[in-house]
């Protein structure tokens, strides 16, 4: 209870007695780490609004959780620019964290255009919407490790290195980068408004039910005692559970609001060169915490462009905001199996985030 009470109170940021109280709006809240945030954004005490789409799969963490049924919880395609004015205005935020995208690569292949209005005209939308909500503050634009140019090098992207993308998902959160630079410089940043873009790692944790991520391949081919399917096994990428970059974002908007001028930039939220993966290991790891006898099998090809190599540096954010992951890879994916375990076996998914969370409070982060 007292590591409790020193987590809550701001001892470890991020602080709930910056958070308690204060109005937040987060789009695309009905996704599974929208869904993750908006139950931490409350554990701290904010006043949490959101404006998503319906929930795309089911089942869907935030509708399991109650989030996408809720008063404060807003139906808005960000695609419709004055549906998500009328939105930002009634919700009337002071933090903005921007999470609405279609955030999966293999579909852009299908729905490249429909990628590129959401990635890119959405954020337009959204920061257009930010510019006419008088008593915004600051804004995180949530993009992907995938922004980065791919040159397949054996070290990790820093926040400096070239903007790119093969495919529509990633070349759509590359140009979703270039639009909140160019907001912030033409026009929020005159109107005292931090905007910053936050470029976190291959995230997993309980809740996630899309198609085609690893971790859900995996549960639900060992729930059939089948083998899963994989693309690419030996692609490396890198892992971390959902609530650190989470914990990242919180303490990256906490800094806008302080440093309005330096923080507003472009952040990496990473895991450590040694908790780099690649897929067959994390699936190896997955199998042995699932406990089962599971195995993969080669997806038969041919397959859409990938990456075989990505790393992002997270050192800034380490040496300028404090933040550090708090989960070792292994222990990830252990938290991930075991709650999607007890999720098959009955237990409320509300319940299991909300312990999980908990328990992520009571932490330490890893040393420097």
């Amino acid at each position: 209870m007292v590591e409790r009470r020193r987590a809550l109170e701001g001892v470890v940021n991020p602080s709930a007695a910056f958070w308690r109280g204060r109005r937040v709006l987060v789009t695309g809240h009905t996704g599974f780490k929208g869904a993750w945030l908006w139950m931490v954004l409350r554990k701290l005490g904010a006043d949490v609004h959101g404006i998503a789409l319906a929930p795309a799969t089911e089942p869907s963490l935030s509708a399991l959780c109650g989030i996408a049924a809720g008063a404060q919880s807003a139906l808005c395609d960000i695609r419709d620019a004055e549906g998500t004015r009328a939105c930002v205005g009634a919700a009337k935020p002071e933090i903005v964290l921007h999470l609405a995208a279609q955030s999966l690569v293999r579909p852009s292949y299908a729905s490249p255009a429909e990628t590129y209005a959401t990635n890119v005209m959405g954020t337009i939308n959204v920061l257009e919407a930010v510019r006419a909500c008088p008593g915004v503050r600051a804004v995180v634009v949530v993009t992907s490790d995938k922004c980065y140019r791919n040159r397949e090098w054996a070290r990790a992207y820093r926040e400096d290195d070239e903007l790119g993308g093969h495919d529509p998902y990633s070349s759509s959160k590359a140009c979703a980068e270039i639009v909140a630079a160019s907001w912030r410089s033409a026009f929020l940043a005159a109107q005292g408004i931090a905007v910053a873009t936050a470029r976190a790692g291959n995230v997993i944790g309980g809740g996630d039910w899309a198609p085609e991520r690893l971790i859900v391949d995996c549960v639900r081919a060992f729930v059939r005692n089948a083998p899963v399917a994989l693309r690419h096994p030996r692609a490396v990428r890198p892992w971390q559970h959902v609530l650190e970059p989470i914990w990242g974002y919180l303490m990256l908007a906490e800094r806008l609001v302080a440093e309005p001028v330096t923080a507003a930039e472009a952040w990496n939220f990473g895991p450590s060169e040694s908790d780099v993966r690649s897929v067959e290991a994390v699936v190896g790891a997955f199998a042995a915490a699932w406990g089962t006898e599971a195995r993969w099998t080669a997806a038969p090809g041919p397959h859409p462009h990938e990456a075989l190599a990505l790393l992002v540096d997270g050192a800034k954010a380490r040496a300028r905001l404090g933040w550090r992951p708090r989960l070792a890879v292994d222990a990830a994916v252990a938290w991930t199996a075991d709650w999607y375990r007890r999720s098959h076996a009955g237990e409320p998914a509300a319940a299991l985030c909300e312990a999980q969370i908990e328990r992520y409070l009571a932490m330490e982060p890893a040393s420097p």
